[in-house]
């Protein structure tokens, strides 16, 4: 479980001094695949105000499973993972999230969050909140569409680690892993790198089996370390490591 609230949040007002968000997302790096990519300047303008920053620092809880949803959220930077806790204590993480990604999508339809939302590295999100979805939906037919297809990715991401990550020989799934971490790594080649606890709670895997398989894969040169929490990949490797796993 992530430490609670609270976060930092950055008003498009503050001290007096007006901060014009409507550039901001004008200007985000993001933009173009994010929810409202499609909306123009002018359009922006009318509802940046009702749009927030939020930066969290890793192990910060953005939101938790069951509280009241009242906004979606997009990633523009950094890793979070959802996750959920038994009645027993034990801690699963269902997915993760990355830049792009719109998450908290249960909110539009007036749900509770399904998972915590935790932040995995340095994160910043946009808050959304759903009464601004609902009114821009009416005005832009377009957005409903936009939303559905975001709905369906991540229902096809929550499919990915069901059938990719929890199953299947122990191997192939940190293999696997690797893998869709690539897809979160910076411009620069660095990924995130969970710990083994974190691993565990991914792979369905003891922390010892991940351990192992993380030393293993370093020897084999798939994995390098470059410092405690990232790491580099050779896809090279790791593609013909994924191959031959499959061959066996």
């Amino acid at each position: 479980m992530g430490q609670p609230l609270p976060i930092a949040v950055t008003s498009t007002q503050a001290s007096g001094t007006y901060r014009p968000q409507a550039e901001v997302c004008a200007s985000c790096s993001v933009r173009q695949f994010a929810l409202f990519g499609a909306l123009d300047e002018a359009a922006l303008a009318q509802i940046h105000y009702r749009i927030a920053d939020i930066r969290l620092e890793p192990g910060q809880t953005l939101y938790s499973a069951q509280d009241s949803g009242s906004a979606v959220f997009t990633v523009r930077r950094g890793v979070l993972r959802m996750e959920r806790s038994s009645e027993s204590g034990e801690r699963r993480i269902l997915r993760l999230a990355g830049r792009t990604d719109l998450i908290g999508l249960e909110s539009i339809l007036h749900q509770t969050y399904a998972a915590d939302a935790v932040a995995c590295t340095e994160v910043e999100v946009c808050r959304i909140p759903r009464v601004l979805i609902d009114e821009l939906s009416v005005a832009h037919p377009g957005l409903t569409r936009d939303l559905m297809k975001r709905w369906q990715r991540a229902l096809d991401d929550a499919d990915e680690w069901l059938t990719e990550l929890a199953r299947g020989p122990a191997r192939h799934r940190m293999l696997r892993l690797l893998l869709k971490l690539s897809e979160y790594g910076e411009d620069d080649g660095r990924l995130w790198l969970p710990t083994r606890q974190e691993m565990g709670a991914m792979l369905d895997m003891t922390f010892e089996t991940a351990s192992r398989l993380v030393s293993a894969l370093r020897r084999e040169g798939v994995l390098r370390s470059v410092d405690g929490r990232q790491a580099r990949l050779d896809m090279d490797a790791l593609m013909v490591a994924l191959r031959e796993d499959g061959e066996r």
